[in-house]
């Protein structure tokens, strides 16, 4: 990387942590492109340069905490022996993350109320590619070690996904330990079902 490359992600760097802590403060929605530029002393040009709009900046930092949270995984993963003890610790590492990411309150603004760009939601999709791959690989590990009946892992990743989903978006009227529980069930109920062996032998 050259000397004027560098300045561009030292200059990128700055803007998006600038921001960050905006967003952590204020919320996506009063956050305004010109409080970006008091907090940096950078242009509005120069912060359009590197994220092009208020949206592709706060999904840059998005994808940070996407990849923040896989870093935090690859790090713990090896502490767990089977798949079904992975299952829980992914569901309670999701749990924290809603529960403590200083982000989460801004996140769900810009998920539920901005209009997105094409581009946006484009790496929006991305995301979520990345995110149903994760679990595919997780629950494929599963099957082929035995410990979950052969499936489709494509399919049941979808599922899972969904579930956790739907946990993340009930967690934001829950206490800490409820959310933890909330995610927890989901994995139980995921992987055993609620009916019983005869109800599930009718069917």
């Amino acid at each position: 990387m050259n000397q004027k490359q560098l300045q561009s992600e030292q200059t990128k760097r700055k803007i998006a942590d600038a921001a960050r802590a905006l967003f952590v403060q204020k919320g996506y929605k009063a956050t305004s492109i010109e409080d970006i530029v008091a907090a940096t002393g950078s242009s509005k040009g120069n912060i359009y340069y590197h994220f092009k709009s208020k949206e592709g900046l706060f999904l840059h930092l998005l994808e940070e905490w996407d990849r923040e949270w896989e870093l935090n995984w690859e790090q713990n993963e090896h502490l767990y022996k089977t798949t079904t003890d992975k299952l829980y610790a992914v569901a309670e590492q999701l749990a924290a993350d809603d529960l403590n990411h200083p982000l989460t309150k801004a996140a769900d603004e810009f998920f539920h109320n901005e209009e997105k760009t094409s581009e946006v939601e484009s790496r929006m999709a991305e995301m979520k590619v990345k995110h149903l791959a994760f679990n595919q690989n997780l629950l494929q590990e599963g099957i082929d070690r035995g410990e979950f009946m052969p499936g489709d892992a494509e399919r049941l990743a979808a599922v899972l996904e969904a579930i956790f989903f739907g946990a993340n978006q009930l967690s934001r009227r829950l206490n800490p330990e409820k959310t933890t529980l909330l995610y927890r069930d989901a994995v139980t109920v995921f992987l055993n079902g609620v009916a019983t062996d005869k109800q599930a032998k009718e069917r």
